[in-house]
């Protein structure tokens, strides 16, 4: 059985070399999407829907060897099926056409070397907008769901009007168009559903470097305090050792200060926070959608509902709530292997308590004390004023270190 990958256009089999024409009228089996079957109605062989049920459709394959030709959109290597079946099956060979991509960028008569891409097509938007924060140039491959008007809407949710948006429709095709909008334009824009959406900046916002200032975090008032101090969470994020495809936990993310910083570090992750109080939960959203970071917010008392979330690779504990014995415990039984968890301490009780347990569950347990001062003007000349002391915590299982 030999499987042959074929990229093709939005002009159908016209723009298919007359090699490819002689492949699939020569194969035993034609596979593709119901689009891409429909420009050959005259094939004689056995014809394949790859449209729900890919696997069992593939398994299927083995048992019943036929030679093969899939026909897919584009460059069937980009988020498209060649590498599953290049994975899947032996004797794969890809046959790209030009990419809608490259057609977008053609059209605009832009480079895309520099091009930041990526897909929502199948996909949630979820942490979308730490992974387009601070770039010039993205190209999304979009679906029906998440269009250009809905991709236009969230990007106006955190604030992005820096960004003109250019949506090209059936490129290659008999019905192709190629135009320019704001983002307020084309959230009430009705595009074509075979789209490619490209997002360009003159002067993108910059992203944020870790250790963001205190003062661009709305906090709750009169209580100031109540954040994570920058010098302590940069040592927090250093302690936890975020990867960009790190699963983080922020267990009382207040003003949601740790959590978005992370969430810019693991642009390829995700992160889930919880915050027992309202308040600060609106306080945490509205510094999320400020400083661009799409995270998994929760309102509840830990550990409610944090089973059902995603094993972590990290998870920070500013606070516990009470709950430390049963909180660490799901913590450790959780984590993914190497994984670590960090907890800040304010009292010599909750420090003493933290390393007993981690013991007690398995841990090796590093501690950190930070006492830091912060200069301060007086007059003509400078003082320092001290910080309350903390404790970084870090725990590791002791099968994962070894």
């Amino acid at each position: 059985m030999t499987i042959k990958v074929i990229g093709i256009g939005e002009d159908g089999k016209e723009g298919l070399l007359p090699l490819y024409h002689e492949w699939i009228y020569n194969s035993e089996r034609l596979a593709g999407g119901h689009r891409q079957l429909s420009f050959f109605p005259e094939y004689k062989g056995e014809k394949v829907v790859l449209e729900g049920g890919l696997k069992q459709k593939i398994d299927g394959w083995e048992n019943n060897p036929k030679d093969t030709v899939v026909l897919a959109s584009g460059d069937p290597l980009f988020y498209g099926i060649g590498a599953y079946l290049s994975k899947k099956l032996p004797d794969v060979t890809t046959y790209p056409a030009l990419s809608s991509l490259q057609l977008a960028f053609a059209r605009i008569k832009e480079s895309w070397q520099d091009a930041k891409f990526l897909s929502v097509h199948g996909r949630t938007l979820k942490g979308l907008a730490q992974k387009i924060a601070g770039q010039k140039k993205v190209c999304l491959l979009t679906d029906k769901k998440n269009n250009p008007a809905v991709l236009a809407r969230y990007l106006l949710d955190y604030g992005m009007k820096e960004y003109e948006i250019c949506i090209a429709e059936h490129l290659g095709g008999k019905n192709e168009k190629v135009q320019w909008f704001s983002l307020e334009e084309a959230a009430g824009y009705e595009a074509e559903p075979l789209n490619v959406v490209i997002l360009k900046a003159e002067n993108p916002k910059p992203k944020p470097s870790i250790g963001i200032a205190d003062d661009l975090f709305k906090q709750r008032k009169p209580d100031k305090g109540l954040i994570t101090k920058k010098e302590v969470r940069v040592l927090s994020l250093s302690a936890l050792n975020l990867k960009k495809d790190s699963t983080v936990w922020d267990i009382g993310t207040c003003t949601g200060s740790v959590a978005i910083e992370a969430a810019h570090i693991c642009t390829e992750g995700s992160v889930y926070a919880i915050e027992k109080n309202e308040a600060d939960l609106a306080y945490a959203k509205e510094n999320a959608a400020v400083l661009r970071a799409d995270i998994h917010l929760h309102h509840g008392k830990a550990p409610e509902n944090m089973e059902e979330w995603p094993a972590p690779d990290a998870v920070f504990l500013g606070g516990t709530g009470g709950n430390i014995n049963k909180l660490l415990t799901l913590c450790v039984e959780k984590m993914q292997p190497h994984g670590r968890i960090v907890l800040n301490a304010a009292t010599i009780e909750t420090l003493h308590e933290a390393q007993d347990i981690f013991k007690q569950l398995g841990c090796d347990v590093d501690i950190t004390m930070a006492h830091l001062a912060r200069s301060k003007p007086i007059l003509h000349m400078t003082r320092f004023e001290g910080l309350n002391p903390v404790y970084i915590i870090t725990a590791k299982p002791k099968e994962m270190t070894e």
